[in-house]
Order: structure tokens, then C-alpha cells, then sequence
């Protein structure tokens, strides 16, 4: 059996999506695959297993473990935090689903990224994705029920072009749209060269945030003209508007004011403020500009967006 699911990108609406807001998500080019295949244990008197394997961008193995298939659904502890997640991610599935991992039949799980894990592209949720589609439960239960978020990131490992992402209460209502600036060469995606940790920036929104329903919707006004701006003069300006609303809400310096306030174009955090990557508008200058302030990794717009244009 084979799966694979995209990795996403948040363009806008962080934090307040989570507390319905809509929000501009991209499913990537880059994304993470996952093989299951049954094998035979050299004692046929042993217990199942269940044999991992994670290959990292490099096809190199970064993780590796064999568990017993009858552990899942148990408690257990692992001093490893990868081996713990792993284990927590597949009982809350055969907790969903009981057929899952009937414990007769020993298999190995390959999974391969396609980026870097320090892009902050989605390995968690690709990974919850395509575990999701494996056991044949709902993805988005399966995320909520071992993590935090929006669920928008799940969203993304489905679907194959743009969407517009928004919880009405506790249910994901998903919009496939076109998103492809006619100025789309003109946008870039640029790695701050470090990952934010999401839980911890979601933490943080809900300790600060104070009602901002007002703040909502102008963020959704922002989204759809997003998406329609045939000019990047306004997209900039939205870009702008934007961040000057996020940052109020979370107490943070939008990142152009204080990494970039040379830059000739705009930027836009995307997703948890402080890492992984954000959007640039600017010319053909650009991937020099932050190349020359050691941000290596500047990708064009198509590089990056999986869109069926």
C-alpha cells in the first residue's frame, strides 16, 4: 500500500483560524510519501512487528524503530520523543478504527520527505494524513485527538490546489480556489533558516488575543481580495494591512520591521510567527537580497505551490 499527502504553507489567517476565520492555505510540491508492506521476522515464533523507517530529503534513514503491532492501544513510554508521537499517533488510530493493526501480520512502514524537515512544510501532518488514510479514520479527528491546530494543515495534505480554510465550530469547511497572481513571478517563499514551534505559538495567541471578532473579519475581507488582486501595488498593501492586525493581536513585531526594513518589496509571515518561511513580493532582485543577508533558501511562487492554475 501506498500514500502520500502535501505539504502545506498558511498565507493567511494564522492564529485566527482558529478561531474561524478564513484563511488562504496552499498544499506544496513537496510533501511526504508512506509504503506498507508485510514482511516475514526471522523467528516465526516472535510476536508481530511493526518495522519504521523515516528517510529524510537526502534519502538518508533519520528514524528507526520496531515496535510490537500488539502495543498499540497500550500505554507506553518511550525516552525518545519521535518513538512516543509515533506510538501516540497509531493508538489513537486503532483507537478510532479496531481493525487497525489487528496484530496479525508483521509489517514495514517506509516514509519519505520530499523537503527538508526543518522547511516547516508539514511532517507532522503529512505523516497524520497519510497514517489517517492507512487505518481509513478521519484525518482531522486523528489530528485533533493528538494535537492542537486548525486542522488547515490536513486539509492541504488533500487537496490539490489552493483553498480557503475555515472551522465553524468544531467542522473544516474547505473551498478549492484559483490562486495564481498574474504577478506570480513575483512572489517568493524565503526560509528564515530556523522552525517554530506551533504549539507553543498557538499557546501564546490564546494567552494574548482579546475579543477580535472586528479583527476577524477584516482578515476575511483580506483573504478573498487576496485571492483576486490583479495588482501587486493592492496585494502589498494587503499584505501590509495583514500583518499590522496580526501583530496587534499577539504583541509581535511583523517580521519586515524587524529583519527586512531595507527590503524594497513586502513581506508576510507565514503561518507561526518567528520561522519556517515567508512570502516576499519584489522582482528578480530579490533572491539576491536575502541571499546577501545568508537566507539561502528563496523559492519562485511555482516552485513552491501545488495548483492546477
Amino acid at each position: 500500500m501506498n500514500f502520500y499527502s502535501n505539504g502545506k504553507l498558511l498565507l493567511t489567517g494564522e492564529y485566527v483560524v482558529l478561531d474561524g476565520a478564513k484563511a488562504l492555505a496552499i498544499p506544496t510540491t513537496y510533501g511526504q510519501s508512506m509504503s506498507v508492506t508485510s514482511i516475514e521476522l526471522p523467528n516465526p515464533i516472535e510476536p508481530p512487528k511493526l518495522v519504521w523507517k523515516s528517510y529524510d530529503v537526502r534519502d538518508l534513514i533519520w528514524y528507526q524503530r520496531s515496535f510490537e503491532v500488539t502495543s498499540f492501544g497500550d500505554e507506553v513510554s518511550y525516552v525518545d520523543p519521535e518513538s512516543q508521537l509515533l506510538h501516540n499517533i497509531l493508538s489513537e488510530a486503532k483507537r478510532l478504527n479496531p481493525s487497525f493493526l489487528n496484530g496479525e501480520t508483521s509489517l514495514e512502514v517506509q516514509t519519505s520527505l520530499s523537503f527538508p524537515q526543518n522547511w516547516g512544510l508539514g511532517s507532522s501532518s503529512t505523516l497524520i494524513h497519510n497514517i489517517a488514510l492507512w487505518a481509513n479514520v478521519n484525518p482531522f479527528t486523528l489530528l485533533w485527538n493528538a494535537f492542537k491546530g486548525s486542522g488547515y494543515d490536513i486539509a492541504c495534505a488533500r487537496y490539490d490546489s489552493p483553498i480557503v480554510y475555515q472551522l465553524e465550530k468544531t467542522t473544516p469547511i474547505v473551498e478549492e480556489v484559483t490562486f495564481h497572481p498574474s504577478f506570480s513571478d513575483q512572489l517568493y517563499f524565503v526560509h528564515l533558516n530556523k522552525k517554530q514551534n506551533s504549539r507553543n505559538a498557538i499557546e501564546n495567541y490564546n494567552a494574548k488575543k482579546g475579543a477580535i471578532a472586528n479583527e476577524i473579519k477584516v482578515i476575511n475581507a483580506i483573504t478573498s481580495e487576496m485571492i483576486t488582486s490583479s495588482s501587486m501595488v493592492d496585494f502589498n498593501l494587503l499584505l501590509k494591512e495583514h500583518e499590522a492586525i496580526i501583530a496587534e493581536i499577539i504583541q509581535e513585531i511583523p517580521v519586515q520591521e524587524r529583519l527586512f526594513a531595507d527590503y524594497f518589496g513586502q513581506t508576510k509571515s507565514l503561518g507561526a510567527w518567528g520561522g519556517d518561511f515567508i512570502l516576499a513580493t519584489g522582482n528578480d532582485d530579490t533572491p539576491d537580497y536575502f541571499k546577501a543577508k545568508g537566507y539561502e533558501t528563496v523559492l519562485p511562487f511555482d516552485e513552491m505551490v501545488l495548483s492546477t492554475k
